[in-house]
């Protein structure tokens, strides 16, 4: 992986994965469908190459997708590369904001007027010239989120399309949502297409005919997805600190772990100690605060459950800049908690020096949780709940954004309101006091990800867009 210089575009290593291995999961009809529309992609894109260009390799949604499905593309003889773009703190801030107003939220609060605009205007132009050197005149660029917008007016008609996708997005108008597209707006409109996880969250004034809808899809030979064996769990959670050792256990063996920063007080949980977990970005719109919440006032201690409330180190996510003051609001909430209360909620700040050690830390504290919560006020597409629906975890997520495509309520998981703290408690509660209701929800779940959450779906709907644009 090639880390990004303050103001200039480079080029993400990615590995080649045969999407052979999916098989014994989605079976060989499916497979066969996908090597049928690889071959047709090959045909019509004759040498070209489809250059991703988002504004991280490491943290978040978009980037744990584009490792994997852009790895599938490659076996399969598509020609494809990414790249990311810098910038400095001032750009991120800015692009934080229109982010967060997509989501119909307010962020900071702070202006995105000309001084916000030209700030956001020269980080582009930085990255534009290495950019364009990087590309062909044949090539296809999908720029993905606010951070890559305003390379579109830029890269038209110098090379064969440019498509902006959105994967944040908000149902309905607000302040926050009409002042964000204002200000984004110019710039993505001269994308070639549009794609959006859900039409809800496209604005009135793209043109159908230019719109396409493509939800996320995970892989589930990640190390964050990948099955492992219920003593892999065991020793990595003991290993990083999150639960205590058994009497007698033997040490830690095995693949490199990232070190986990760990706000704890008193004894860790047991093993067998139930565990409720969220894992997401320290960012306010995912409710950490909400989590801690609903768990400390809403969930009968008499259950003996422990909470976690885990995200990235803050100081891995260049992207970012809201994650270090999310964490110290996580934190004092955690500090305001009566002692009692205290000693059964734990936060966990996972390093990211390894993405790879970082996903199987996850992978292990999503597979050892006996509730997996997405307590999100926005979403454009829970990727962490269709993770744990793999894992055949019970999940109680806000019934938000692109969530009500992934859970039917009472069937794959349980949805309540994003704002409803008592009935996230509540939900948490019913879960917790009924195993065989989460053994149902949970095998629900992995069937709803192995029918709609695969990479052959997402490649097979991207693959009609590209027909769409380039037979035009």
């Amino acid at each position: 992986m090639t880390t990004p210089l303050h103001d200039d575009a480079a080029e993400v290593s990615f590995a080649t994965v045969h999407p052979a291995r999916l098989e014994p999961i989605i079976g060989s009809d499916r497979l066969q469908r996908l090597e049928h529309v690889a071959e047709e992609m090959r045909a019509l894109l004759d040498g070209r190459e489809i250059v991703n260009v988002n504004s991280t390799a490491a943290g978040g949604g978009v980037a744990e997708m584009l490792y994997a499905i852009l790895g599938y593309a490659r076996a399969l003889g598509i020609g494809t590369r990414w790249r990311v773009i810098g910038g400095d703190p001032e750009f991120f801030a800015v692009t934080k904001r229109v982010h967060n107003g997509l989501y119909g939220a307010p962020g900071d609060g702070g202006p995105l007027g000309r001084t916000e605009r030209l700030a956001y205007e020269r980080t582009i132009a930085r990255n534009a010239g290495p950019l364009l050197e990087s590309v062909a005149a044949t090539d296809v660029v999908v720029l993905h989120d606010p951070q890559t917008a305003g390379l579109a007016p830029l890269l038209r008609g110098r090379v064969a399309k440019v498509i902006w996708r959105c994967h944040v997005g908000y149902e309905g108008e607000s302040e926050w949502s009409d002042r964000a597209w204002a200000f984004i707006r110019p710039f993505v409109e001269a994308a070639d297409a549009f794609v959006f996880s859900r039409p809800t969250f496209a604005p009135p004034w793209i043109d159908p005919e230019r719109l396409a809808i493509v939800a996320p899809s995970i892989d589930p030979f990640t190390a964050k997805n990948e099955e492992i064996a219920d003593d892999i769990v065991t020793s990595t959670m003991t290993a990083v600190g999150l639960v205590r050792p058994p009497h007698g256990t033997a040490p830690w063996v095995g693949l490199p772990l990232e070190t986990v920063d760990l706000v704890t007080e008193g004894e860790l949980p047991a093993l067998e100690t139930p565990l409720v977990t969220q894992v997401s970005r320290w960012d306010r719109l995912k409710d950490m605060e909400g989590v801690l919440e609903a768990f400390a006032h809403h969930v009968d201690p008499r259950l003996g459950a422990h909470l976690v409330l885990a995200g990235p180190s803050v100081r891995g996510v260049t992207d970012d800049p809201e994650g270090p003051e999310v964490f110290a609001e996580t934190h004092a909430a955690w500090e305001a908690l009566d002692g009692r209360l205290r000693r059964r909620v734990h936060l966990a700040a996972i390093g990211m020096s390894d993405l790879a050690a970082n996903a199987r830390v996850v992978n292990a504290l999503q597979r050892h949780a006996s509730v997996v919560v997405q307590k999100s006020l926005a979403e454009g597409f829970g990727l962490t709940v269709a993770e744990a629906m793999w894992k055949r975890r019970p999940v109680v997520a806000s019934a938000v954004g692109g969530i009500v495509d992934q859970i039917a309520d009472g069937r794959e998981g349980l949805l309540v309101g994003p704002n409803d703290v008592e009935a996230a408690g509540e939900a948490i509660d019913r879960l917790l006091a009924d195993p065989a209701l989460r053994t149902t929800l949970g095998e629900a779940a992995r069937a709803k990800v192995v029918e709609r959450f695969l990479a052959d779906r997402h490649l097979h709907e991207y693959a009609q867009l590209l027909k769409t644009l380039l037979e035009e």
